[in-house]
């Protein structure tokens, strides 16, 4: 399987099969720059309804999953878990949705903008995850400090930042560089896609930073 950083918190999944999964495709929004999504989907996941998570066009009239609790499509079982956008259970940004999911024998997680750290009923309803896609920006999600321990109550194998500021993204958030300080096991890629395959995935626990694609 492949997972393509469009930008921001959006990703494009693509499994072996040819199907294809597209996270939180931002519309217009101020401080993005990032150029239109034109990809091509089947399956649409949306964590909550802000402008730079939702309202991107995406070809190929997806289904779309959002909200808690579990959704079957095209033999793929998606959990969505119930959190918030911040540490006040909601009041000042709303809910967000987790969303756990098996591409190829990979497990991935995307936290979407959680804005806060995980509970342990929240962990074990995570499971294992091979792939953490996390937001790593603070402000409006959960901080580089948070980010980290996020990442050590997950205990993945691969990790992916997202939604941090860059040539891209002007929101006033930090950008990735201050969550990879003193972090091993980093990969920075040329690229904006990697390709990843069940039973074939590092004991260490990796870092890889892509490149957007748009």
């Amino acid at each position: 399987m492949k997972i393509k950083w469009l930008g921001h918190a959006s990703f494009l999944i693509t499994a072996e099969n040819g199907t294809k999964i597209i996270t939180d495709p931002y519309g217009d929004y101020p401080g993005l720059s990032y150029a239109p999504i034109g990809e091509t989907a089947d399956i649409m996941l949306v964590s909550h309804d802000h402008g730079d998570h939702t309202g991107g066009k995406v070809k190929g009239n997806p289904k779309q999953v959002a909200g808690g609790g579990s959704k079957r499509i095209s033999n793929t079982e998606f959990k969505g878990i119930n959190t918030y956008h911040d540490t006040s259970k909601g009041s000042q940004r709303g809910k967000n949705t987790i969303f756990c999911f098996a591409v190829d024998g990979v497990r991935i997680c995307h936290l979407g903008d959680l804005g806060h750290e995980l509970s342990k009923s929240e962990v074990a309803e995570i499971g294992q995850v091979d792939v953490l896609i996390i937001p790593v920006g603070g402000f409006y999600t959960i901080d580089v400090a948070t980010a980290s321990a996020v990442c050590e109550q997950i205990k993945p194998r691969v990790i992916i930042p997202m939604h941090y500021k860059n040539d891209k993204c002007a929101f006033p958030i930090a950008g990735v560089e201050d969550f990879l300080k003193g972090k091993k096991n980093v990969k920075k890629s040329d690229s904006s896609e990697i390709e990843l395959r069940a039973g074939q995935l590092q004991q260490a626990t990796e870092i890889v930073v892509l490149k957007h694609a748009l």
